[in-house]
């Protein structure tokens, strides 16, 4: 579904009008919702932070998916820094989010994958053969040391 938010500012009445339309039919685009805002509120969420202007453009009548949410409040904050301008029109499609969302997905599950084969490369297991409780053995080694040699070693340092 396509979707269109006309954003206009007016300052003679101090508020902010978003109209939401949607494609219902084939190149029709349909109004569905009208939001009125003081403008005082958003000159206050502006002040206030990103995502205080986004939860103040959010309400129970229209509640966009946050990408566009963040969208619609960049727009909205030009139109409050710009003197020159007073409207903003933002198109949105569906598809698009929908394809955005499923390239993250894919990201997110190739980034577990690779986790997975961390994982197995970090695995302590030993060989059934290791005796862990058992004693250490006297190793007989060919190579003797002669212990009456050995002190002369250390007193030519």
């Amino acid at each position: 579904m396509k979707q269109k938010f006309h954003i206009r500012k007016n300052d003679a009445e101090q508020i902010l009008v978003i109209r939401e339309s949607a494609e219902l039919d084939k190149d029709v685009m349909s109004l569905l919702c009208e939001v009125t805002l003081p403008a005082e509120a958003i000159q206050n969420a502006i002040e206030n932070g990103r995502e205080a202007l986004i939860a103040a453009l959010r309400t129970r009548n229209m509640y966009p998916p946050r990408a566009y949410a963040e969208m619609i409040a960049d727009a909205v904050q030009n139109l409050y820094q710009s003197p020159d301008s007073d409207t903003a029109e933002l198109m949105f499609d569906d598809l698009d989010l929908l394809n955005h969302e499923r390239a993250a997905a894919t990201v997110l599950d190739d980034i577990e994958e690779e986790a997975g084969e961390i994982d197995e490369l970090l695995d302590d297991g030993f060989d059934s053969d290791y005796e862990q409780n058992g004693n250490i053995k006297k190793i007989n080694s060919p190579i003797k040391i002669d212990d009456e040699n050995a002190s002369d070693v250390d007193e030519g340092l």
